[in-house]
């Protein structure tokens, strides 16, 4: 129990780490039950926060990449939907405005025909940014 402890201790000495994420980190190396205990004992100490975790990730994340994105990212995690959507709250109202700074990144200048358009489209719907973000900023690219 104590090799377990330490294991997990040292995983969150290097980054942040859901509850899954560790439980399946652990998984060769006690039972589910261990596991479950040591993580109940982690969370209490405050020493793993899936809350915690999902800040970290939406505050480094959400200058490259749009709601959507960030929402799959934390889903991936095993963070809880009601945790999901407290994180992603404060976003909704800047997400044109992300959209903007990454694309000024990559293109900075307005699509000229359908096709520029269209892969100008595609790149900002890789980053996660929505339909409607994206037909708004690719209608007026500059303020």
């Amino acid at each position: 129990m104590n090799e377990l402890k330490s294991r997990a201790l040292k995983l969150l000495a290097r980054r942040e780490h859901t509850r899954r994420e560790l439980a399946g980190k652990l998984a060769d190396h006690g039972s589910p039950e261990e596991i479950d205990v040591v993580l109940n004992e982690l969370a209490r100490a405050g020493l793993q926060s899936d809350a915690r975790f999902a800040e970290s990730a939406v505050r480094s994340q959400a200058p490259r990449v749009g709601t959507a994105r960030l929402r799959q990212v934390l889903r991936q995690k095993g963070i809880a939907p009601e945790l999901i959507d407290a994180q992603l709250a404060p976003l909704a109202g800047d997400e044109l405005e992300r959209a903007r700074v990454v694309w000024q990144k990559k293109f900075a200048v307005p699509p000229a025909d359908a096709h520029e358009w269209a892969r100008q489209a595609r790149f900002l719907q890789g980053r996660g940014f929505a339909a409607e973000t994206i037909r708004k900023l690719l209608r007026e690219p500059l303020p």
